[in-house]
């Protein structure tokens, strides 16, 4: 793939205000990220949202609220919503940001594809979620965004095709560095490649440091990036700096340009993933 897709991650569900002053928590503050991020230049946006306390939320009202302010200026740039199960663990909860339709209907959700532990908490994802979730998306036509933290991970999204609940072409989030997870290095990144399944287009993301190790990376060998304050706060490595959004993307733009490499439209991302035209027509074709 020539073209690299930029998949923005501007607010997950770890970071506050206290941490960091930059995160984006408000409705107002995710979508003026988001405004400055298409300005600069992305492909999509993986989004999270949060209530009136700062803390991680899935109510589809707040959602919808969010991509209306989106796509009043980005009409056409791809939207993946979180279905994470990191604190909410009920299906209706996970699935209710699925139930928008018309202009704020999500192009894609996103799908981890087993548990997993982070430093300090769980990722519960057991077959029977993965499996519901994958069947409400296709059911709804809305695109999913795979997320694995390792190769096991990858095997299971084959289980899904066998199961016919995935069709191509698959949409991919590599995500390395987690502590209990694939670790950020070539063997690692170069195993996952491997053992992708056929029709795949994957995007690389790294925990905190290794964001930006695996974008260069990621950026150089002609695949995709995730790139966000939702997976690092800081601008350099020993942590003295903290980053914004908008210069992490700089950063990513100046590493695609040094390696002759355009951004991708959402437009041609579109095409790519068999996604509605977007302009008023969203989700999976």
């Amino acid at each position: 793939m020539d073209k690299l897709v930029i998949n923005f991650t501007p607010t997950g569900m770890i970071p506050t205000k206290s941490m960091t002053k930059y995160i984006p928590l408000t409705a107002e503050e995710i979508i003026g990220d988001v405004n400055e991020a298409y300005s600069l230049g992305i492909t999509m946006v993986h989004l999270h949202i949060r209530d009136e306390n700062g803390a991680p939320h899935f109510s589809k009202n707040i959602y919808q609220n969010v991509i209306s302010g989106i796509r009043n200026y980005a009409p056409d740039l791809v939207i993946c919503v979180s279905t994470s199960g990191r604190i909410h663990t009920e299906l209706w909860q996970r699935s209710d940001v699925l139930l928008l339709d018309g202009d704020e209907k999500p192009d894609m959700g996103s799908l981890t594809l087993s548990s997993t532990n982070f430093n300090k908490s769980a990722s519960i994802n057991d077959p029977d979620m993965i499996n519901s979730l994958a069947g409400i998306m296709k059911e709804r036509g809305i695109g999913i965004e795979l997320e694995a933290f390792d190769t096991g991970m990858i095997n299971y999204a084959k289980y899904l095709i066998h199961k016919e609940l995935l069709t191509p072409p698959h949409y991919f989030n590599l995500i390395l560095g987690n502590i209990a997870c694939a670790q950020a290095n070539l063997l690692s990144a170069g195993h996952m490649i491997s053992e992708l399944p056929n029709d795949s287009i994957p995007s690389f993301g790294g925990i905190g440091n290794e964001q930006l190790k695996m974008n260069s990376m990621a950026i150089s060998m002609g695949y995709g990036i995730r790139v966000g304050l939702e997976d690092n706060i800081w601008f350099d490595s020993n942590r003295t700096i903290l980053a914004t959004n908008a210069q992490l993307l700089e950063r990513v733009h100046n590493i695609a340009h040094a390696n002759g490499r355009e951004i991708m439209s959402p437009c041609e991302l579109r095409k790519i993933l068999k996604l509605k035209k977007g302009n008023g027509e969203y989700g999976r074709i």
